[in-house]
């Protein structure tokens, strides 16, 4: 089969690889009919998160069940399902507590109670390096996908697949953020990049019953994307995170707002100084997002964390942490948790998830996609790839 393969920052190949095939009798085979680039794969794409060997990468995907294990037993060959990003067991005590982001049983080589830069990780994510589990991921034909009789969730036939694609991942991420700041309605939710998953936060915050939202960005195509899918008030990050703290109280009776949502993580536009500074201090990428976010909420308030961050971090600002008495919250969204829910709205057409899509391309042409998405040229913000093109 064609596939999407890693073999190193910066360097993505459309390659031939052997079709995957049941390893476990709860196993099943996806023909994969729609895959997209996450920002998370950047991660792995420009050498943050290693990946030594070659990999299939990309976890949101969708397709048609092409083959099933003796012990699956909802699903059935010609099956249209869509599939949740983390691997789960459905069984374990954190799958039983709603946190199939820390499966015990999904990452046996690599799973434990640290959370340790490189070792004692949390459960499996498809085609998310070794330490994620080393599952091939989904920007390929075929996919193979462990536990089967807990992720994939089949979708209606009148819906197509651009319009449930993000179910996936970026709208049970950006949700996950909205829910952890418990958004029950009439409140202000800041919300730090305008990424897919900045936009799914938006339009989340949105279905919850926020009164304002304001989507932060550097790029101003990224914020004309966000008003035009989402409604939001739009904020240029220009001259660094204190004019932008300084406007979101402007806009918030002096106070800040009342959830700050971190959708960028650990690799933001940065300055010479910043890139210095995470030398020195032995850190990969930086954390002035979350930085801003802490300053931008008012005290007691809520910071969600939806962007990655790899590593430690110097300096960080504990003591503001206290004295505004914020609430963090952060990780892998719980997608298993809310994709029901989700599918739902989507059917309902209470929201809608495709126009945040800009680029339509086949597998075949993925190292300039990634190029695209990696340099945010072209007007990009979201690319679905065709595996069979």
């Amino acid at each position: 089969m064609k596939a999407a393969v890693i073999h190193g920052p910066g360097s993505i190949q459309y390659d031939t690889v052997d079709d995957p095939g049941l390893k476990a009798q709860d196993d099943i085979i996806l023909k994969v009919t729609s895959t997209a680039i996450c920002g998370s794969d950047l991660h792995i794409y420009s050498g943050g998160f290693p990946q030594p060997r070659p990999m299939v990468l990309g976890h949101e995907f969708m397709g048609i069940v092409e083959e099933v294990g003796s012990e699956v037993r909802n699903l059935k060959v010609g099956d249209r399902v869509v599939v949740p990003f983390p691997i789960a067991c459905g069984s374990c005590f954190f799958c039983n507590h709603d946190l199939p982001g820390h499966c015990e049983h999904s990452n046996p080589e690599n799973y434990g109670p640290e959370g340790g830069i490189v070792t004692e990780k949390g459960g499996a994510l498809f085609g998310y390096t070794d330490l994620y589990g080393g599952y091939d991921g989904g920007q390929a034909q075929y996919v193979r996908v462990p536990y089967a009789n807990f992720g994939p969730r089949i979708v209606p036939d009148f819906l197509t697949d651009e319009q449930v694609l993000f179910l996936t991942d970026i709208f049970p991420t950006g949700y996950t953020g909205v829910d952890w700041g418990e958004i029950k309605g009439g409140e202000s939710v800041a919300i730090f990049g305008s990424g897919p998953v900045g936009l799914m936060s938006a339009k989340s915050a949105f279905l919850r019953g926020a009164e304002r939202v304001f989507v932060i960005d550097t790029l101003q195509y990224r914020l004309d994307k966000a008003y035009e899918t989402t409604g939001c008030e739009t904020i240029l990050w220009e001259d660094g995170a204190k004019d932008v703290v300084e406007h979101i109280r402007a806009l918030t009776n002096g106070r800040g707002a009342d959830v700050c949502i971190d959708a960028v993580g650990f690799e933001p536009d940065r300055n010479l100084i910043d890139r210095a500074k995470a030398v020195i201090n032995l850190e990969k990428g930086s954390v002035k997002v979350l930085e801003a976010c802490m300053s931008a909420v008012r005290r007691g308030g809520i910071v969600s964390v939806l962007g990655v961050y790899p590593s430690l971090y110097d300096n960080f600002p504990i003591g503001q942490f206290f004295d505004k008495g914020i609430t963090l919250k952060g990780g892998q969204a719980p997608a298993q948790k809310y994709i029901d829910k989700l599918l739902g709205y989507v059917a309902e057409g209470r929201v809608k998830l495709d126009d945040i899509i800009t680029h339509r391309l086949p597998l075949s042409e993925i190292s300039h996609a990634y190029d695209i998405f990696k340099k945010r040229t072209d007007g990009c913000v979201k690319v679905v790839l065709d595996p069979w093109k």
